[in-house]
C-alpha cells in the first residue's frame, strides 16, 4: 500500500490557489486511474486507485495546510505503512512554474504542509515538488500562494498535471527518472514550422544565385537550365508539424479550463 498526499487547503475559496497544486495532483491521478469515489476519511477526502499490483490510497488533508501531518499520520497508522511508503504532491517556490523536482527525505524548507507531516511522521518519506515560481520578495509569498493561477497558466497547468498521473505509475515504482521523462515530454513546446518565403523574396533570392553574365557572352544551356530549375523551386518547403497527441478529457481538465474562461 502506497498513500499519495496531495497538499492544499480545503473549501471553494482556495480551490484555484497556486498552494493548492498538491490537490489539484491528486485529483489528476484519481481520474487517470479510474479511482473510485472521493469519501470522507483520516480528516480528509480519500479514493482508491490500483496501479497493477500496488494499491494506493489517494489523500487530500482537510485539517488546513499547517495542520497536514494529522491526516497523513492517521492513515499511515490505520494501514501499518512506513513513512517511505508516503509520496507527497506539494507547490514549490524555488522552482520555475512547471517544473518537477522528486526527493527523498530533507527538511521541509519552510512549507508549513511539509512541516506538520514531518513533526507527525518523521522526514523520510518522499516529496514531488510541483514549481509555481517565487513572486520576488518574502513579503509577498503569502499573498502569491494564496492567490489563484493566472489565466495564462493554463498553457502549462493541465499538460503538466496529465502528465503527473501519466507517470505515477513509474513514481511508485521507484523509477523516478521515467516519471521526470514523461513530466518532460509534456512539458517541451512543439516547433513552430517555419513559414515560406514569400513571392518577392523568393524573387530576390533566386536572382542574388543567378550568376551575372557579360553583355557580349552568352551563357551555357546547362548554365540557363540550371538557373530556370533555382527560379522555379521555392525557397523553402515548411515542414509538417508534429501532431500533438490529444490530451485526454477529464473532469479536472473541464474545471480548469471553465474557470480560466470567467
Amino acid at each position: 500500500m502506497k498513500i499519495l498526499v496531495g497538499l492544499g487547503n480545503p473549501g471553494d475559496k482556495y480551490e484555484h490557489n497556486r498552494h493548492n497544486v498538491g490537490f489539484m495532483a491528486v485529483e489528476a491521478i484519481a481520474e487517470h486511474s479510474n479511482a473510485g469515489g472521493w469519501k470522507r476519511r483520516f480528516q480528509g477526502a480519500t479514493a482508491e486507485a490500483d496501479f497493477g499490483r500496488e494499491r494506493c490510497l489517494l489523500l487530500k488533508p482537510g485539517t488546513y495546510m499547517n495542520e497536514s501531518g494529522r491526516a497523513v499520520g492517521e492513515a499511515i497508522r490505520f494501514f501499518k505503512v512506513s513513512p517511505a511508503d508516503v509520496i507527497v504532491f506539494h507547490d514549490e517556490l524555488d522552482l520555475e512554474p512547471g517544473k518537477i523536482r522528486v526527493k527523498f527525505g530533507g527538511g521541509p524548507a519552510g512549507h508549513n504542509g511539509l512541516k506538520s507531516i514531518s513533526a507527525h511522521i518523521g522526514n523520510d518519506y518522499h516529496r514531488v515538488r510541483i514549481g509555481i515560481g517565487h513572486p520576488g520578495s518574502r513579503e509577498a509569498v503569502v499573498g502569491y500562494v494564496l492567490h489563484d493561477f493566472a489565466r495564462k497558466d493554463r498553457d502549462w497547468l493541465e499538460p503538466l498535471l496529465n502528465a503527473i498521473a501519466r507517470g505515477t505509475p513509474h513514481l511508485l515504482s521507484g523509477q523516478d527518472a521515467k516519471f521526470l521523462n514523461e513530466i518532460a515530454r509534456s512539458s517541451r513546446p512543439a516547433p513552430e514550422p517555419k513559414k515560406p518565403a514569400r513571392k518577392e523574396e523568393r524573387a530576390a533570392s533566386s536572382a542574388a544565385m543567378t550568376p551575372k553574365v557579360p553583355e557580349l557572352q552568352t551563357a551555357a544551356p546547362a548554365a540557363s537550365e540550371a538557373a530556370q530549375q533555382r527560379r522555379a523551386e521555392p525557397a523553402f518547403v515548411a515542414p509538417s508539424a508534429r501532431p500533438q497527441a490529444a490530451a485526454a478529457e477529464t473532469s479536472l481538465g473541464a474545471k480548469l479550463r471553465a474557470w480560466f474562461r470567467r
